[in-house]
């Protein structure tokens, strides 16, 4: 990691935020190299995941309202273990401690009493000031930042902690434009923000990122996707199961979802990721996806599926670190909109033909409700509606007892007004559920970053060589002239012109000796460079001397023909070898 950020930060990938301040832990800036890089990565995700899915695209607030939140379980499930030190007052992830002290690969899914406990009996000090932590509380805390939204007594935002939330609040209105049909997916990139504890590992913890999600509705009674698109794609499962013993399952798609390891939809899309994967260069060597525990998993989830790399460097122990979440939320998310919301997060379902069912339904006698009950009687009242929907055996005894805000209430049946009665039905209402690919693009990148880093000799001399796959390398071709003189520098200035009208990223560099050019490319990882010398100048027709980045191999091809080559090169119709 020390050798990677040193060169992200040299070469302009990605460096500290307000460093001329003093910077502030857990935000950094994309340089030009990693903006772009990042642009690329965002960009082969929609291609993949939005639009080669037919799904919708959405960009929401990263600012929204207390009650959003309220709904979602965020405000009161969403923390982090803390620990402070009581001789220094810093803060730590009390789970990370652990982990880092131990063979406990998941602390965070231990209770926090637990966790205190293990602080207790392996001696962990304070990793700043090196004062004993035994003995200290572990509490939660909630990791998203609070602000206001407007002056006065203005009403409490929070920024959001996931984009997801953005795509389920807008339910009603998007499955207006999906027609009601399930399933249906909306997909959305955008920042998220966690007012993380301890921020660390540069990209990899960090308080402010980019999400790329994508949240697909479905018929809870459908059977499941056609998994045969990608059925046999290869991939590295690490069940739950299997995690005490450290065992992996080198299986395909199709075999794991008919052996049940993985649920049909969060396999299809394993299946989906696996090949994007790939196409942006994650090295296969060192990536899995792992199960989560039952205690680790998040409160809206019923399974779920991380995508997880190892980027450590070689030789080193393993640095396995989550990449991506693909997890079964179930109805979750639209029941709780649903509840507390003024708007329906339903579809409604039509049947092949028109049903007789025996519907319960109550009809409150109000003028016992009113004084009995006060202000709380419309409520009581649709308490005893839901109720009757959900269980007709409650309506059995002499009295009926529902709960309205924390507090019960007791209602003779006589008053309830219960009865059955049969309805004609063309349809139902069904409350879609949720199959969430969550992609972290941050650290997405910085996987891409460790995974393409090499160090090799070239001509005797020791090279640092990002091989970066050339649909995310910040530049696609380096342009140089031999020398600024003789008109190599005139020339080279019109090739780098014309390739990026042809939608090329070029640099062109005629700084120093080419050798040094070529490496400060190779260290941005720069697939191409072109070099005009003095045969160019003179050749009729004209040529340039075209350099491969991982080889340091060179061809002399004609300038006539260096965009087709370039193109065929880029979508793998040809390789160097071939030229």
């Amino acid at each position: 990691m020390t050798d990677l950020v040193e060169l992200a930060k040299r070469r302009g990938f990605f460096f500290q935020s307000s460093e001329a301040y003093g910077g502030v832990s857990g935000f950094y800036t994309y340089g030009p190299q990693g903006a772009s890089l990042k642009e690329h990565v965002e960009e082969t995700w929609r291609e993949r995941f939005a639009v080669a899915e037919g799904h919708m695209q959405i960009d929401a607030p990263t600012v929204m309202p207390e009650p959003v939140f309220e709904a979602s379980g965020h405000l009161d499930g969403f923390d982090d273990m803390l620990v402070e030190c009581a001789s220094c007052n810093e803060s730590h992830r009390a789970d990370h401690l652990i982990e880092g002290a131990t063979d406990i690969e998941e602390a965070e899914s231990l209770p926090t009493d637990e966790v205190a406990a293990l602080l207790d009996a392996h001696d962990i000090d304070c990793p700043t000031c090196g004062a004993p932590l035994a003995g200290q509380p572990v509490d939660e805390f909630n990791l998203m930042f609070e602000t206001n939204i407007g002056p006065g007594t203005s009403q409490t935002g929070y920024l959001r902690p996931e984009t997801a939330q953005g795509i389920f609040v807008e339910f009603p209105r998007l499955k207006e434009y999906a027609r009601g049909q399930l399933p249906f997916g909306v997909t959305q990139v955008g920042k998220s923000y966690r007012n993380e504890i301890s921020p660390r590992n540069a990209l990899v913890r960090t308080r402010e990122f980019t999400q790329a999600e994508l949240e697909l509705f479905v018929d809870p009674d459908d059977e499941g996707p056609d998994v045969s698109a990608v059925a046999d794609v290869e991939v590295t499962l690490y069940p739950a199961e299997n995690q005490p013993d450290g065992d992996y399952v080198e299986t395909t798609v199709g075999d794991a979802v008919t052996e049940g390891i993985v649920d049909p939809w969060v396999a299809y899309y394993l299946g989906v990721a696996t090949e994007w994967y790939e196409t942006i260069g994650v090295d296969f060597e060192r990536f899995r996806y792992r199960q989560h525990q039952p205690g680790e998993r998040a409160h809206y989830a019923s399974d779920c599926w991380d995508a997880e790399a190892d980027v450590s460097a070689a030789g080193e122990e393993p640095d396995w670190i989550e990449i991506a979440g693909y997890a079964y939320r179930g109805d979750y998310d639209l029941t709780k909109h649903d509840e507390h919301a003024d708007d329906t997060f339903t579809v409604f379902k039509q049947y092949d033909e028109p049903k007789t069912v025996e519907r319960a339904s109550v009809d409150p006698d109000m003028s016992y409700l009113g004084p009995e009950f006060g202000g709380a009687a419309a409520d009581v009242a649709d308490a005893l509606a839901t109720l009757a929907e959900r269980d007709r055996a409650a309506f059995e005894d002499e009295e009926v007892t529902v709960t309205v805000d924390g507090e019960e209430y007791t209602v003779p049946t006589e008053k309830t007004g219960f009865e059955f009665a049969e309805e004609t039905e063309a349809g139902r209402h069904v409350t879609p559920h949720v199959v969430e690919p969550s992609i972290g693009i941050d650290r997405t990148v910085y996987t891409v970053l460790a995974h393409a880093y090499d160090e090799d000799e070239v001509d005797e001399g020791e090279r640092t060589v990002l091989r970066l796959d050339t649909s995310v390398a910040p530049t696609g071709v380096a342009v140089f002239p031999l020398m600024d003189k003789d008109g190599m520098g005139e020339r080279a200035r019109d090739i780098a012109a014309d390739l990026r009208a042809a939608g090329y990223d070029v640099t062109y560099d005629d700084s120093g000796n080419i050798g040094r050019r070529y490496r400060r490319q190779d260290e941005i990882g720069t697939p191409f460079c072109v070099t005009v010398d003095y045969e160019s100048v003179e050749d009729d027709p004209e040529t340039v001397t075209l350099r491969e980045r991982d080889s340091t191999e060179q061809v002399r091809v004609a300038s006539d023909d260096l965009e087709s080559i370039l193109a065929d090169l880029r979508a793998g119709e040809t390789t160097f070898d071939d030229l």
